[in-house]
């Protein structure tokens, strides 16, 4: 039997882009995770090809390490408030929190999110200021913000008493002492191993209790079917063991169903092992039971301790997904029909509890809600990958009636630009209804800014935020509360052109459309009725001929006349493309493909919904 005296189960939280993967990676190698001559891939923890690419931690994940024979179970959460169903479930298998922060950046919005939860479920942080031999590293600011933050955040005098390690997860060391600029403060991660065992507590819960376990995540086999991960709370779990399996409290609704445990496995390292038994504190996996699920609890059918379903922020931001019923509608998908939409939305929703799906009085039209754009972008391009064709509309927030009040979700932006953008910045979140809270120069020619912003404001802000900083301004936000409906904000300024005809774009059409605006397609690109080719130079939209070819005639002409040049087109990624469109187009979303288009393809039938509208 383990004794969970020598377990320790820590999650790690940080903001985007601070090391967190990187630090993971080190602790694995130097706990002698790994053997000397395996070759191993940089960021590990980020399996999944989406995090790779975007560098960004999407999924809650597990591994282990074991130092001076304490089992130290590690949770890498993810930065971005988006996938706070992630965070909330990773939070409740841990007894301690290790806070990564930039040793240059400070803390960010996205670190905040996160701390609040740690903070309001008890847990005691050790902060880790990350990337101290960066020039322009200034630990004791980092310090003082996060003690600030703490404050801020309603943190007791216990938490407020963290300890701090330096580090450099990138050269895999670790210091308790401040150490010289830009040098090297230790030789190996020792002062942060030896810092988790001092400061995170062991699990307090007696293995000779009625068992208790609650599911936090989920996985999934083709061999043992669905797995359930969870910390097992008190009590002891073995293979072939009866249990009763509760959603829920018996007040919640929770009624008992039987089940029979197959497989027990631990977390060593990436590995899991199978484990004869498991006792209070262990994260372990379980699988053989089909009626697993998010925040169910399993345990002792003779005395059972159901806990209560974990509970997750409310949703914030909604978009339709539906059937694409384009003209090119099921020529690269394979998944096209709404049945096979349905079962995959139903899929997702098996695992990511921040989802919800409602149905549409239309028919094979779905009201998918979710944390923010983020978290339904990256569901859309995980299903596109998989193969699924469909349209989805322009997101839109969810409102709420508050005492009879209608009231929206508000964000806490912070902005970090160069002072010479900060004009121009300010002067769009100010159309967008944003409040300016906080303006911090750093004195080094950069300036950060603190708005409270209604959510619907921050629809289509990202490209334009690019735009306005040349892509050298920092943005993240997070969901701040509710308050009363901030009145009307400004949409996008441009019209479209749309097509008039079916076919394909050439390339004499673009050359006689190309003072009219910026084009979204290429000589080639099949085009369709409707179908939203490029973006006007004036606010109104315009019907266009992309398809026309040049008359022929008995004419010669010289080569250099006929040469045609034209602006290269915009290149339409998922996110530019849901943020761009209005409440009247669709973004239609194949595996091979991203087009935008008007609700209405036939011409007759927008005039007429427009006036309908009136």
């Amino acid at each position: 039997m383990s004794n969970n005296k020598q377990i320790r189960n820590i999650a790690i939280i940080a903001h985007v882009d601070h090391g967190k993967t990187t630090l993971v990676d080190q602790l694995l190698r130097q706990s002698g995770t790994f053997r000397e001559n395996e070759k191993v891939a940089e960021r590990v923890m980020d399996s999944n090809d989406l995090e790779r690419e975007r560098g960004i931690t999407i999924l809650a994940k597990n591994c282990a390490v074991s130092w001076k024979g304490t089992h130290i179970n590690i949770v890498d959460t993810p930065g971005h408030a988006d996938f706070g169903g992630e965070v909330e479930r990773a939070l409740s298998m841990v007894d301690g929190v290790v806070l990564l922060i930039d040793a240059v950046e400070g803390p960010m919005p996205q670190t905040r999110f996160v701390t609040k939860k740690a903070l309001a479920l008890g847990l005691k942080p050790i902060v880790v200021v990350n990337k101290v031999d960066r020039p322009g590293s200034r630990p004791d600011y980092v310090i003082n913000a996060a003690f600030d933050l703490f404050d801020k955040l309603g943190a007791t005098e216990e938490q407020l008493d963290f300890p701090v390690v330096y580090a450099s997860g990138l050269n895999g060391w670790a210091s308790m002492k401040e150490g010289e600029a830009g040098g090297t403060w230790g030789t190996d991660l020792a002062p942060l191993f030896e810092t988790i065992l001092q400061h995170v507590p062991a699990h307090e819960g007696e293995a000779d209790a009625p068992l208790q376990l609650q599911i936090s995540s989920l996985d999934y086999s083709t061999y043992v079917g669905r797995i359930g991960v969870g910390r097992v709370n008190q009590g002891t779990i073995r293979p072939g063991m009866q249990v009763a399996v509760f959603n829920g409290t018996v007040a919640e609704g929770g009624a008992p169903q039987m089940a029979k445990v197959n497989q027990v496995l631990k977390f060593e390292g990436l590995e899991r092992v199978q484990a004869e038994e498991a006792g209070p504190g262990d994260i372990v996996l379980v699988n053989g039971i089909e009626q697993v699920g998010i925040g169910v609890t399993l345990t002792d059918p003779l005395q059972p301790m159901p806990l209560p379903m974990l509970r997750v922020d409310e949703p914030t931001l909604t978009m339709n997904f539906q059937v694409n019923t384009s003209p090119l509608a099921g020529r690269e998908g394979k998944f096209v029909t709404s049945r096979q939409l349905k079962d995959r939305l139903d899929k997702e929703l098996q695992a990511n509890v921040a989802l919800r799906v409602a149905d549409t009085d239309e028919d094979g039209v779905y009201e998918v809600s979710g944390r923010g754009e983020l978290h339904l972008t990256i569901l859309l391009e995980n299903m596109r990958r998989e193969g699924y064709e469909l349209a989805v509309s322009k997101p839109r927030v969810v409102f709420k009636d508050i005492e009879g009040e209608r009231n929206e979700p508000i964000e806490l932006l912070t902005v970090d630009i160069e002072e010479d953008h900060q004009g121009g910045v300010m002067q769009a979140l100010g159309e967008r209804k944003g409040e300016l809270v906080n303006m911090e120069p750093d004195g080094r020619g950069r300036v950060r800014l603190e708005y409270r912003i209604p959510a619907r404001g921050l629809i289509g802000f990202q490209n334009e935020f690019l735009n306005l900083t040349r892509g050298t301004g920092l943005a993240s936000n997070i969901f701040d509360g509710y308050e009363p409906y901030k009145g009307e904000v400004a949409s996008r300024k441009n019209g479209v052109l749309i097509s008039m005809d079916d076919g394909e774009i050439v390339m004499y059409a673009l050359g006689k459309l190309d003072d009219r605006g910026r084009m979204f397609v290429k000589p080639g690109d099949p085009v369709y009725e409707g179908m939203i080719v490029g973006i006007h130079s004036r606010d109104n939209d315009l019907v266009v001929n992309a398809v026309r070819t040049k008359q022929l005639t008995n004419f010669r002409v010289s080569g250099k006349e006929d040469a045609i040049k034209i602006a290269p087109p915009i290149q339409l990624t998922l996110e530019y493309a849901v943020e761009f469109i209005e409440d009247d187009e669709l973004v239609e979303i194949t595996p091979k493909s991203i087009r935008l288009r008007k609700r209405f393809l036939k011409e007759h039938e927008r005039k007429r919904a427009l006036r309908e509208a009136a």
